[in-house]
């Protein structure tokens, strides 16, 4: 690849134990310029590269930086050609960085634009065999993959921040979320409120249950360092 490239880590926190469940790897430039600065360099011919390179830069900088907990790395659905062969730097890094593979999350993002369904399950399916979280992001975000839960649900399910934002005031966005608690519930999976940014978002939410937050309200996410979370009272 002809960029270079680094992260920002932001916590998902756990707020019946105050602790922080994982930490999300977020592109950013090497002066922390935002994630488009770089994502808009991914292009057909180096997707693949980039999807492998990012999970070796994840993987070597949350061990540089002493992560003990949950490690999210976004990947490229797309760049997947087959789970079981393009997992094989991803391991190669944690042995060489001394990462333990199951504190690895692997979250997709909710798009029009991803693979086959099949091959979206397939990749879960095998992550899931080996051992790794898998998750979902951005769900309700206009794409929601109900086929997806159906055929084989991932362990953590993300709130679109779009559903989050002002819920405590809007009752449909309210039933939405409410339907999509019960049916994580029933599926044995979790749900991560993402995008939180008000006490009257987070009170609402957690009055439903919801104990895996990730938003401004606890922390803005650290370029290549690790933030310590605040707890709304």
């Amino acid at each position: 690849m002809d960029f270079s490239f680094t992260f920002a880590f932001q916590p998902i926190v756990d707020v019946v134990n105050k602790s922080v469940f994982a930490y999300e790897a977020l592109v950013r430039g090497p002066e922390g310029e935002g994630a488009m600065s770089i994502l808009s360099k991914v292009n057909e011919r180096n997707r693949y590269s980039f999807d492998q390179v990012c999970r070796v830069k994840a993987v070597k900088l949350a061990s540089r930086l002493g992560m003990q907990t949950r490690l999210s790395i976004n990947f490229m659905p797309n760049a997947v050609y087959k789970a079981e062969y393009c997992i094989r730097t991803t391991l190669a890094a944690a042995k060489t960085y001394n990462f333990d593979t199951s504190k690895i999350i692997f979250e997709l993002t909710e798009d029009e634009k991803l693979t086959s369904v099949e091959h979206l399950v397939s990749i879960i399916e095998a992550y899931q065999e080996m051992g790794f979280y898998t998750a979902i992001d951005d769900f309700g975000a206009g794409y929601s993959r109900y086929n997806i839960m159906m055929a084989s649900p991932p362990n953590l399910l993300k709130l679109d921040m779009g559903l989050v934002r002002n819920i405590h005031e809007e009752p449909n966005k309210q039933a939405v979320v409410s339907g999509i608690i019960t049916m994580m519930n029933q599926l044995g999976g979790k749900i991560i409120a993402e995008g939180v940014e008000t006490k009257e978002e987070y009170f609402w939410l957690r009055s439903q249950g919801i104990s895996l937050y990730q938003g401004f309200l606890f922390a803005k996410p650290g370029f290549e360092c690790l933030p310590e979370p605040i707890y709304p009272d």
